[in-house]
């Protein structure tokens, strides 16, 4: 919006505490009421708002709700975005379309940093649906010259999040509430966090410059080269926090997760010029302060 453009998005569920809510984004943007699910819908807001750049972001994205229900999963995740590659295939206005996959999506693999050329090979029920997603994407362009590029982000955080399930909304969370913060896993699990304004800033990027460059039908890995086991980063947000007396409360009960994960950002350092901006720390302490005001709001008076 603040680049000019008319934003449109497709809209399940009505979350008032939600940031399109609560910040009024709802009122700057087009908004169609639906699911990726379904297609109808899917392609009569590409249609009839003549959208010309599609960013498909839509997903299930909770590991243990993948679990629970992986069937939703596979219906969202997967027939969702066959939904929205078929729909760009069909509404002929659109000349760009960035799907969101995921670091899951390249599975187990012994050797890391994963690189953009690592086979896709998801295992559990939610790193399967991504590489699904991935795949399907691929067979798009290969098949229809669908012009398509995909992106594999690690675990993104930011202000906005209200799965509190995941660890930086979840420990910030029980930290402002004075209580210890929860660890499913056994806390050794390694990952690769990036801050959401980088991802903005990656996902602009490449839309702009997959219409200049040779890079339809591609895929491009998006990291902070920061890397943290979950412990570390509990006690990071609660140090950032001044709470290093809340022990974590260590469940070790976490099921079908990878132990590590981590990403090379290289080729989207060469081809797209794109470089993380935000330190840990600087990520996390404006996290901290989304957070502290949306609770502060939420307080009775």
């Amino acid at each position: 919006m603040s680049r000019g453009a008319v934003v449109t998005g497709l809209v399940r569920d009505e979350v008032p505490k939600s940031m399109l809510n609560r910040e009024r984004v709802s009122k700057e943007v087009n908004i169609v009421h639906g699911s990726v699910e379904d297609y109808d819908p899917v392609e009569r807001s590409i249609n009839e708002y003549e959208i010309e750049i599609v960013f498909h972001l839509a997903a299930q994205s909770i590991v243990g709700t993948a679990v629970r229900s992986p069937m939703s999963t596979f219906e969202t995740n997967i027939k969702g975005t066959w939904n929205v590659l078929e729909a760009c295939r069909r509404v002929r206005t659109v000349k760009r379309v960035i799907v969101a996959s995921s670091d899951k999506a390249y599975g187990v693999h012994e050797r890391l940093p994963y690189t953009e050329n690592a086979p896709l090979q998801g295992r559990y029920p939610y790193d399967v649906s991504k590489s699904c997603a991935d795949l399907l994407a691929q067979a798009y362009f290969a098949t229809y010259a669908l012009p398509v590029c995909l992106t594999r982000c690690g675990n993104i955080f930011g202000g906005g999040d209200l799965n509190y399930n995941r660890i930086v909304p979840g420990t910030i969370r029980s930290a402002l509430k004075n209580q210890r913060p929860i660890i499913r896993s056994d806390g050794t699990l390694v990952r690769d966090y990036i801050y959401v304004r980088d991802v903005v800033e990656a996902y602009l990027t490449l839309a702009q410059k997959m219409g200049d460059l040779e890079l339809q039908g591609q895929a491009f890995n998006f990291s902070s080269g920061r890397l943290l086991s979950v412990l570390e980063l509990t006690e990071m947000i609660l140090e950032l926090l001044g709470r290093s007396d809340l022990k974590p409360v260590i469940l070790n009960e976490a099921k079908s997760e990878i132990k590590n994960q981590f990403l090379s950002s290289e080729k989207a350092h060469a081809c797209l010029g794109w470089q993380s901006k935000y330190g840990m720390e600087q990520g996390l302490l404006e996290t901290i302060e989304w957070y502290r005001a949306f609770f502060e709001d939420e307080s009775p008076p």
